[in-house]
């Protein structure tokens, strides 16, 4: 602007300079291309955040084959576990009993035993399958970040 140029007409240079008046173009892009710039990177963090829930929900399948494997584990544990004591354990009280209560005695408390330890395993499989498990944590907090953010630039 030249000195002897005024801002509507009606100013003078006695008036001190004019207000600032809002302008279509920030930071020398037009308002149209702040609009294209602001969907790219809406889309860009949307498609990021799907991504993670991606990674995320993968991982959560990987920790219900690692508990499914321990299942099996736990139960193949169990079976040889039954016959190995049933046989050797089950000899072994039936000595100590010593009499005619052994015959069915003895069986019964080495399977109460492996039971108890069957059931303690099978318990720890279970935790790794849990629906609590497969919440995708890190997206879940990564979106409320996001939100937030976009709350706190919307004020």
């Amino acid at each position: 602007m030249q000195a002897t140029e005024y801002r509507n007409d009606a100013r003078r240079p006695e008036m001190g300079p004019a207000p600032a008046q809002p302008h279509p173009e920030a930071d020398g892009k037009p308002l149209m291309g702040l609009f294209s710039d602001l969907w790219r990177e809406t889309s860009t963090l949307v498609h990021d955040e799907a991504e993670l829930a991606k990674a995320e929900l993968n991982e959560k399948v990987s920790q219900i084959g690692t508990g499914a494997a321990e299942m099996a584990v736990a139960g193949g544990i169990l079976f040889s576990g039954f016959l190995v004591l049933l046989f050797a354990a089950v000899g072994a009280i039936a000595m100590w009993i010593g009499n005619e209560n052994a015959a069915w005695l003895a069986p019964l408390i080495v399977g109460v035993v492996v039971m108890i330890v069957g059931y303690i395993l099978l318990k720890q499989g279970q935790k790794q399958m849990k629906p609590g498990n497969m919440v995708p944590e890190r997206t879940m907090q990564s979106l409320r970040d996001d939100a937030q953010l976009a709350r706190g630039h919307s004020r």
